[in-house]
């Protein structure tokens, strides 16, 4: 194998052997003095010390000619070339996973990510200086090695990167025009990175992974917060349930857990949760306020910790706005208007305010005779938009084609009439309510169902609407409800006076009513949201004034604004990218605070399931020569393995030493290769 040079306009450097021949001949013509005691000697002593001193000067010569040759090698950085050589390429590509699972702590005590800025720093010693660099973060922008370096230390962990597979899918396809050689430097989490992205990959993109995750070990996180009633009262106990999971491969036993409603704490546990597997816990507790809580779950896990703790708001609801309209007096007026949550209103259905109407929460449709036109397109626009319509219907026959109509307009499955009895309406009882029916949850205290069940006589049937709620005891639907847009519609198949039914009598009747208002209540502004996600949609309570209408979002001293549209009382925006950190950020409209949110990491990437160095070589396998994987943490750096493998075995620092010995030899030749010349006490004679 022969041998290369890196900079080979050195080797002119050779010509400086002529510097310690020069000396050497010099040092020969000197004379030297030397002393004797007896002129019989001289023809003795001058063979020997010309021997002596010639064999002297010989060796430093030879010293001296050593550490000029390999000083000089060393400044050409020979090297023994690599049996796989690289293509040259101008510009290099490098991906950088900035994701928050790289905080996992690697070896040495650096973390992943740290490992990987360094090793990325460092991939400009196993290129020329001619070479340009080019990060992910800054596309098409071509960067000199130094501009590159810093750009890299620039990098930070953010919630809001992209999936690893995205990144490196938008990256080979770019570079398939280019032919730049990638590299990608990540955790390789098994629930982000494909295999699949591989088959993609052309045979001529040279692409270098870099795993810089290490030994998973145990990470415990909040999966997920639930309320066990998404209508929250103040001064009322409130059902929390804390969903914990193991995103390691190692057991955890007695994890502390810890409960903050504001800066109370509300709740302390401790759970155990496997490997790979879920815990619940429920928490009971109050709210003792009606304004919006910032809440979080903290969890005491080591050494994983960007993911210990949980943001999520808690607002109790407002008061649920009630419409309800009715040509007579409303057996659910004195139900409704004497509840303290409910903010009622009762209007005959010719004098209907119809800006009211729209912003109700829950429309009760009662036994109206007839449905015009304006009236039934306002109460459908308002379920579109997420209300909740219930229909009691009138018995009389000349309702019936308006009441068709209404029924077209909102979607409904086929609805048939029955026929009107010639006599009194015959009731029928109505079947116990299902207590696995998720309307009736905690309706019925200790799991009874009323004894006495009411009668009806139904004027209406429909086919399964898939959402039953009451039936009568021959399977015919008496309460049933019907998605329609972003709302809900509840009817009734018998009116409830007229002798129709005897419901409105019944222990039934106000838990069934009061359920239907409190289910009306929507609060579309959810506890927790994601860094990641793209677009969050929010209903703004009243209408601003002025024309500029600017929402920010705020934290701390950081202020993001971002790319926001308004429409029908209804404010979608992106999540900036910007926006990193998790934690609370209050939006606000012209300086006025509105809300509060809460913002958490990603929970796929609390899941430390990664690829390992082995597993990544097995998936490449031999028909992708390719595609080449490197160990970061196999206690070389990432540019010395390319230098040896694609470049070559680098030979300087083996002339270095050689000519530091070289050196050395000299010193030594000098200071102990001295003739030991007897002291004389008195010299007879000189010879030159």
């Amino acid at each position: 194998m022969s041998m290369s040079f890196t900079y080979p306009w050195f080797l002119y450097g050779l010509l400086a052997l002529a510097i310690p021949v020069i000396i050497h001949l010099f040092e020969l013509r000197r004379p030297k003095r030397v002393f004797f005691s007896n002129t019989s000697f001289i023809q003795e002593i001058k063979l020997v010390t010309a021997r002596q001193q010639k064999i002297k000067h010989l060796l430093v010569l030879l010293a001296r000619l050593g550490f000029v040759l390999f000083l000089v090698l060393m400044f050409c950085q020979p090297f023994l070339p690599a049996p796989q050589q690289s293509r040259s390429k101008d510009i290099v590509k490098v991906l950088v996973d900035t994701s928050p699972s790289m905080q996992v702590q690697a070896k040495e005590e650096q973390t992943a990510f740290d490992k990987a800025v360094e090793e990325a720093r460092g991939l400009t010693s196993a290129y020329p200086a001619s070479t340009y660099f080019e990060l992910l973060d800054k596309p098409h922008q071509k960067l000199t090695g130094k501009a590159y370096q810093a750009m890299v230390e620039q990098l930070g962990v953010s919630g809001h990167s992209t999936s690893l597979i995205k990144s490196a899918s938008r990256l080979f396809a770019n570079d398939r025009k280019e032919q730049a050689q990638v590299y990608l430097f990540s955790d390789f989490q098994k629930n982000d990175f494909s295999p699949q992205l591989l088959a993609t990959l052309d045979t001529t993109q040279q692409v270098f992974l870099v795993p810089t995750a290490d030994e998973v070990g145990k990470n415990v996180y909040v999966d997920s917060v639930t309320l066990d009633d998404a209508f929250v009262r103040a001064d009322a106990d409130i059902v929390i349930r804390i969903r914990l999971r193991n995103g390691g491969n190692v057991d955890a036993n007695n994890c502390q857990v810890k409960l903050f409603i504001g800066e109370r704490q509300a709740a302390a546990f401790q759970a155990s949760v496997k490997a790979g597997r879920n815990s619940i816990s429920v928490v009971r507790t109050r709210l003792h306020s009606r304004e919006l809580q910032k809440c979080r779950v903290e969890v005491d896990d080591f050494p994983v910790t960007f993911d210990n703790t949980y943001y999520f708001t808690l607002q109790p609801a407002p008061k649920i706005k009630i419409e309800e309209l009715a040509a007579n007096s409303a057996v659910t007026q004195q139900l409704y208007a004497n509840e303290p949550l409910f903010d009622y209103t009762l209007s005959k259905p010719y004098g209907v305010n119809y800006s009211t109407l729209g912003t109700a929460n829950l429309i009760v449709l009662q036994e109206v005779p007839r449905m015009e036109a304006t009236l039934r397109e306002n109460l459908r626009q308002a379920v579109q938009k997420g209300a909740t319509l219930v229909i009691v219907p009138p018995s009389e026959l000349a309702a019936r084609q308006s009441y068709n109509a209404f029924f077209h307009d909102l979607g409904l499955t086929p609805i048939q009439w029955e026929s009107i009895p010639t006599g009194k309406p015959v009731l029928r009882d109505l079947a116990a309510p299902s207590l696995q029916n998720p309307f009736f949850k905690d309706v019925f205290a200790q799991q009874s169902r009323p004894t006495v069940m009411p009668k009806a006589a139904p004027v209406l049937r429909w086919s399964r609407s898939g959402t039953e709620v009451l039936q009568m005891r021959d399977g015919e639907g008496y309460l049933a409800g019907f998605p329609s847009g972003e709302g809900m519609v509840y009817l009734f198949s018998a009116p409830l006076s007229g002798g129709y039914s005897d419901f409105a009598n019944q222990a039934l009747f106000v838990p069934v009513m009061y359920r239907l208002a409190i289910q009306s209540y929507r609060n579309n502004q959810q506890p927790a949201y994601r860094l990641d996600e793209h677009t969050i949609a929010l209903t703004l309570e009243g209408k601003g004034s002025g024309a500029e209408r600017v929402f920010k979002l705020k934290k701390d001293s950081l202020t993001f604004i971002p790319a926001q549209r308004e429409k029908a009382g209804e404010l979608s925006f992106d999540v900036p990218s910007s926006m990193q950190t998790p934690g609370f950020y209050q939006l606000s409209r012209n300086g006025q605070p509105i809300t509060t949110l809460a913002f958490n990491f990603d929970k796929r990437e609390s899941d430390l399931a990664h690829y390992s160095t082995q597993e990544l070589r097995a998936m490449i396998g031999p028909d992708r020569p390719n595609v080449r994987v490197y160990d970061a943490n196999a206690g070389e750096s990432v540019a010395a393995q390319y230098k040896a493998e694609r470049v070559g075995t680098p030979l300087w620092r083996y002339c270095l030493g050689l000519a530091l010995a070289c050196l050395l030899a000299e010193v030594l030749l000098l200071r102990f290769g001295k003739k030991r010349e007897p002291a004389l006490r008195t010299p007879i004679a000189t010879a030159a």
